[in-house]
């Protein structure tokens, strides 16, 4: 079995675990493509918070996305991992915290694109972007869950 083979499936394996108790200092993996700067700074600033951060860098992150079930507009720059949820894109810290306080049955969180001024593109407080939750159920739609920026 080669290297991406054994990334894969240990990232399958974490996006598909069952959900935790949140912590603390809740193990995050991020998954991203060995070349970007933003994934690079998004992880750093998580990490900083005080999430225990591993990255893999793989080159094509797709099979990921839909193992989690991430839906192809919903994509993002990166994804993770974290207690059972998925992280698409540049979601931030304060999403993540809801997320993790509230336990909400949804598969993850997405802030797709890349949106200016997010956590890892900037990240400038006045930004304004929607992070949707993504439903376990690929039939429903996403539906807002954090507007950073107070919009």
């Amino acid at each position: 079995m080669n290297t991406y083979s054994r990334s894969l499936f240990a990232a399958i394996a974490v996006l598909v675990a069952s959900p935790v108790a949140a912590s603390a200092a809740a193990e995050m993996t991020v998954y991203k493509t060995p070349w970007c700067g933003c994934c690079h700074a998004w992880a750093e600033a998580v990490e900083k918070a005080g999430y225990q951060v591993s990255t893999v860098d793989l080159e094509d992150l797709s099979s990921i996305r839909k193992q989690a079930g991430v839906p192809a507009e919903m994509e993002g720059c990166h994804i993770a991992a974290v207690d059972g949820y998925f992280l698409e894109g540049h979601v931030p810290l304060e999403a993540v915290k809801k997320l993790l306080s509230e336990r909400p049955n949804v598969a993850g969180l997405a802030a797709p694109g890349m949106p200016q001024g997010s956590l890892g593109m900037g990240d400038d407080p006045s930004a304004s972007y929607e992070v949707y939750a993504v439903p376990r159920q690929a039939s429903e739609a996403p539906q807002v869950f954090y507007r950073a920026g107070g919009k």
